[in-house]
């Protein structure tokens, strides 16, 4: 998976809901994140595709994930939040479906702003999509940097 390898292991320790919905984090690097939930029946809604929470649960663990491999280097000063968040269902999702998330902001400079004593925002743009790759959901997590205190 590259040298990010431990954030699948540490998402599932650190949040239950990615180990009990089975969440998989296929692919993570410090921009990128491919995170995938499998189609099983209790996850379904009433027209049997992926419940519109399990969509988004998928998106904002993708976008968590590569929050904790772009700034692990700051996590024991500050405290990962999600400030605001934004979806748009596209399409309706059959199946398995798989979230790509991608940094919207250097890292480098969301940690200088911590550095400068400021609470940083950056934004997480994920896109969800089916098993042919069609794109289901479109979804923008903000997320904070909380100084701790």
């Amino acid at each position: 998976m590259s040298e990010y390898g431990w954030v699948n292991d540490a998402m599932k320790q650190s949040v239950p809901w990615v180990r009990s919905n089975e969440v998989e984090l296929l692919e993570v690097d410090a921009e990128r994140v491919v995170a995938s939930l499998p189609d099983h029946e209790h996850l379904r809604n009433h027209v049997g595709g992926p419940h519109a929470a399990m969509t988004f649960g998928l998106g904002e663990t993708a976008s968590g994930a590569i929050v904790m491999a772009a700034f692990s280097s700051v996590l024991d000063r500050a405290t990962p939040l999600v400030a605001r968040s934004e979806i748009a269902y596209r399409k309706l999702a059959l199946g398995a479906v798989r979230a790509e998330a991608v940094l919207g902001r250097p890292a480098d400079e969301v940690i200088a702003e911590l550095a400068e004593g400021t609470r940083p925002e950056f934004p997480v743009q994920v896109t969800v999509s089916n098993a042919e790759g069609v794109t289901t959901a479109e979804m923008t997590v903000v997320w904070t940097l909380r100084p701790n205190r």
